[in-house]
């Protein structure tokens, strides 16, 4: 997996990070990183933000040190716009709203994150696009920056990200599962998931920095498009 290059000049550089692409080395470093590879072309590469593995989409690295503290800055006072897409279960009430739960690390320290008064101020804004039945396709806008924000908003509300192995069942999408009439096709043993990964995605980013506006958008990925073409096919609401 690499990822696609958006936007670079030579202060940043945007890419689309695919899903099971880590943004930055985890502690045991077994796996490659979206910047281990940026920093084998590039002679410095600064992290700015992250997406979690499972989720694709836009990303910005800084490529030195003034750079990084501006746009750190920008992140950190919520000087930017970032808006995911993502598929949810079920249909969330009502279809605009926005979502103010405060976050903490879990008390087990198990990599989650939960609900919690103790925790950061959070804020997600989300209207639902289309509804599927099961799934409801969602845009998300988020005004703070917390670790599974998204993830642990949507679960809130009672409608989890699908696929979500830490906030909702985890479970991956079939084609039989979505069709009444599904037959196996005879070259196959075992049926193949639509979507076994996190459906979540970054789709766009905006910011001002040194008088210039930045705006940078990711295409939504094959395995989203082609399980949303299916839904919109066979589950319309």
């Amino acid at each position: 997996m690499k990822p696609d290059i958006i936007y670079e000049d030579d202060f940043l550089i945007a890419i689309n990070k695919p899903s099971g692409l880590l943004s930055i080395p985890d502690r045991e470093g077994k796996e490659i990183s979206s910047k281990q590879i940026l920093q084998s072309n590039y002679k410095e590469i600064f992290t700015v933000h992250r997406l979690d593995k499972g989720t694709s989409g836009v990303i910005v690295f800084a490529k030195d040190e003034n750079t990084h503290k501006q746009l750190s800055q920008l992140f950190e006072t919520h000087g930017t716009e970032k808006i995911y897409n993502g598929l949810v279960q079920g249909t969330p009430f009502p279809a605009h709203e926005k979502i103010e739960a405060a976050i903490m690390q879990h008390p087990s320290g198990n990599n989650k994150m939960v609900i919690s008064a103790k925790g950061k101020p959070s804020l997600t804004e989300y209207n639902v696009f289309e509804n599927f039945k099961r799934f409801s396709w969602v845009q998300f806008k988020i005004y703070t920056g917390r670790t599974h924000q998204i993830r642990i908003h949507a679960q809130y509300i009672g409608n989890s990200i699908v696929c979500d192995e830490l906030y909702g069942d985890g479970k991956p999408v079939y084609l039989s599962s979505l069709k009444r009439k599904y037959n196996l096709s005879k070259k196959d043993e075992a049926e193949n998931p639509i979507l076994q990964r996190l459906a979540l995605h970054s789709a766009s980013l905006k910011f001002s920095l040194n008088n210039k506006e930045y705006f940078f958008e990711a295409p939504l990925p094959k395995d989203l498009k082609a399980l949303l073409q299916q839904l919109r096919k066979i589950n319309p609401a």
